[in-house]
């Protein structure tokens, strides 16, 4: 009886996971990020961005986004944003989008590890240059951000962290959750105005009929500017990915 039993789930995983599999590939995700700091308030951030989804070596995906937050104190944050996003396929312009999006973060510490949940609604306007077809719709996100020094008691200069996230991604089309990401990776903290990330990052993505799974190899480089004089603990860059 056993034996059948084994026999059966090799038969139903060589007839779906593996075909799945055999059509998986590992894309490539890049982002630079430059924060500025205005003072112990308020801050604007910029962040460029590519991913290769078809391809490792060939770029078909860009975005360009940014916006202004308010620190409400050292746990909560405000955010509002507005970014740019493209798509191309066999190196044409496939989809535009236009993102406007309200974002809260509250961040909490249990000794050395930080706990950092962010809430963010999206607003988001499409543009099909083959057809000339626009459209829009709403999204919600949550994600779960944590972050662990290593060789430091915070995060400081010369700070070595690890990082892990779960995001979730709601939609009002079916199915209701229409994507899901994990990240699991690290990254170096060189300075206070210079700080990298680096990781893999697995994305799902829930359709009516069928699911697809990216692989992506995840690069951050994050710069930050204080023009704020102020001596606020900082807290190194976390990936931001959208």
């Amino acid at each position: 009886m056993k034996r059948i039993i084994l026999i059966l789930l090799i038969s139903i995983f060589s007839n779906t996971n593996l075909s799945a599999q055999n059509e998986e590939h590992l894309s490539g995700f890049t982002t630079f990020s430059l924060t500025y700091k205005f003072n112990k308030k308020w801050y604007s951030y910029l962040e460029l961005q590519g991913r290769s989804i078809a391809e490792f070596s060939k770029i078909d995906y860009y975005e360009i986004k940014g916006g202004s937050g308010y620190n409400i104190n050292g746990n909560n944050q405000a955010f509002i944003g507005l970014g740019r996003y493209v798509n191309y396929k066999n190196s044409k312009l496939s989809r535009e989008e236009l993102r406007f999006w309200l974002q809260y973060t509250f961040s909490k510490n249990i000794s050395r590890i930080k706990f950092e949940n962010r809430f963010r609604a999206e607003k988001r306007f499409f543009h099909n240059p083959v057809t000339d077809a626009n459209t829009n719709t709403e999204r919600y996100r949550y994600r779960l951000n944590i972050l662990v020094p290593i060789n430091k008691e915070k995060f400081e200069a010369k700070t070595i962290f690890l990082n892990t996230f779960d995001e979730l991604f709601i939609g009002p089309e079916k199915p209701t959750i229409n994507r899901n990401r994990i990240f699991l990776g690290g990254g170096y903290q060189a300075t206070k105005s210079f700080g990298v990330s680096l990781g893999y990052l697995f994305q799902r993505e829930f359709t009516a009929n069928t699911n697809t799974n990216l692989h992506f190899l995840f690069c951050g480089l994050n710069f930050a500017i204080d023009g704020s004089k102020s001596d606020i603990p900082y807290q190194a860059p976390s990936p931001d990915h959208d």
